[in-house]
């Protein structure tokens, strides 16, 4: 019997993404853990590997194609005493038509339930290899995200292979058995055409969407219209910054690393937040969960959109290495090589348009955060010192609260203790 190969869930919120390129073809043997294709998310393109043996007998999924459903069959492996089929794209098995029952009977469902998430992983996963702990390619990435180790955990899977569900036990989190049904609202008017709206025919190109133009169409327009939001803008004085980053780099130049003004706005937010412990918080239904770090996510400009890599425990990390990781993870996060756990989960986000002269904005929250901070530019305004006019670099920053996290005292007490930082920097220190 022949072992499919199923689209995986490369992230929880994956619903389909891009098979860029087999790594295989028909007729080559393969092992757990080789690496088969490559699949394009909206955010990252990542290695697929073989969770089973065997011998490649059929690509039903050409190269290149794109929006490939999570679960859908790509390919085959030849089981035992099967020859191979010989060819490449073969279409589909075609889906065998319902049983009726015999007449004057009631009619029975025939097929069986929809697979829960676990099934799906277990399906996904196959018979394990014995030279290698079984667990699905998700509850990998899950475990490593949470730090377990993979051979203290018992699978509840077939075969014993480890799964979600496993994971999820093992860290201490609710699983996820059922789904509410949906509250039924009127959905928005869409706009099928700009012809519909009085543009005119042949006026304009439409440049056409990737998956991650998609899928932040979708969760922005989700977050501001699903969120309370309200902002909160504050001033800061940014001479005493400047002065302790030329010092701090003069003192690293010789390792080679270089601090920036970003670099210190993120361990100031990270201090901030620990020291203001309801601004680094999170809605869910079942109450607030106030974070037990300050995973700050970073906003980064690349081709068809944006990304937000993370620095984790960014509280309990030195101007150095905040740098270093930043400049490594804004490297790959621009050639799309971030892995699900460096772009996914932060507490808190960090968006700086100040390189390219904006004065001040208001950013839209990125779910499930509690707050995003929008940075502009530094730019030398009039102050008032006492009863004396002077001249300062001012950079003005706007904090976007979700009011169900967080209220406007406690945006102020974390933008005040914020502006403490960055107008003193020796407070970092303490």
């Amino acid at each position: 019997m022949s072992i499919d190969i199923l689209m995986p869930a490369l992230s929880p919120t994956m619903e389909e993404g891009v098979l860029a390129k087999w790594h295989v073809a028909v007729g080559d043997t393969v092992k757990a853990g080789d690496v088969i294709a490559e699949i394009e998310t909206d955010k990252a393109t990542m290695e697929v590997e073989a969770v089973d043996e065997g011998v490649i007998s059929a690509l039903l999924v050409a190269a290149g194609t794109e929006g490939v459903k999570v679960n859908t069959v790509i390919a085959q492996l030849a089981g035992e005493g099967e020859g191979e089929s010989g060819g490449e794209a073969a279409p589909p098995p075609t889906p065998a038509a319902p049983v009726l029952p015999p007449k004057g009977e009631d009619p029975k469902p025939i097929n069986p339930p929809p697979l829960g998430e676990g099934d799906r992983e277990a399906v996904e996963g196959g018979a394990p290899a014995s030279d290698r702990i079984a667990a699905s390619p998700l509850a990998r990435r899950l475990a490593r995200a949470a730090g377990l180790d993979l051979a203290t955990i018992s699978g509840s899977g077939p075969h014993g292979r480890i799964i979600k569900r496993d994971i999820d036990a093992q860290a201490g989190r609710r699983p996820v058995t059922a789904q509410a049904a949906p509250t039924q609202v009127s959905a928005p008017r869409q706009v099928q055409s700009l012809e519909e709206m009085g543009i005119a025919p042949g006026s304009y190109d439409v440049v056409p969407l990737d998956g991650m133009g998609k899928t932040i169409a979708r969760r922005m327009t989700e977050s501001f219209r699903d969120i309370p939001h309200f902002p909160l803008s504050i001033d800061l004085e940014l001479d005493a910054l400047l002065e302790a980053r030329t010092r701090i780099n003069a003192g690293l130049e010789a390792s080679g690393v270089k601090v920036s003004v970003n670099d210190l706005i993120i361990r100031c937010a990270a201090l901030a937040l620990k020291r203001v412990p309801m601004a680094n918080a999170s809605y869910t239904p079942q109450g607030i969960a106030v974070h037990h770090h300050a995973d700050i996510a970073v906003a980064v400009a690349i081709d068809g959109g944006l990304i937000t890599p993370i620095i984790r425990a960014a509280e309990t990390k030195g101007l150095a290495q905040i740098a270093t990781e930043m400049k490594d993870l804004a490297a790959r996060a621009r050639a799309r090589k971030l892995k699900p756990e460096e772009f996914q989960g932060g507490t808190f986000s960090i968006s700086n348009l100040g390189m390219f002269g904006i004065k001040s904005f208001a950013s839209i929250i990125n779910e499930p955060q509690g707050a995003i901070l929008s940075v502009g530019a530094g730019e030398k305004r009039a102050v008032v010192h006492g009863d004396s006019l002077a001249i300062a670099t001012v950079m003005t920053v706007t904090m976007t609260c979700d009011h169900r996290v967080l209220n406007g005292t406690i945006g102020a007490q974390w933008l005040n203790e914020f502006k403490r930082l960055i107008e003193d920097p020796l407070m970092m220190l303490i």
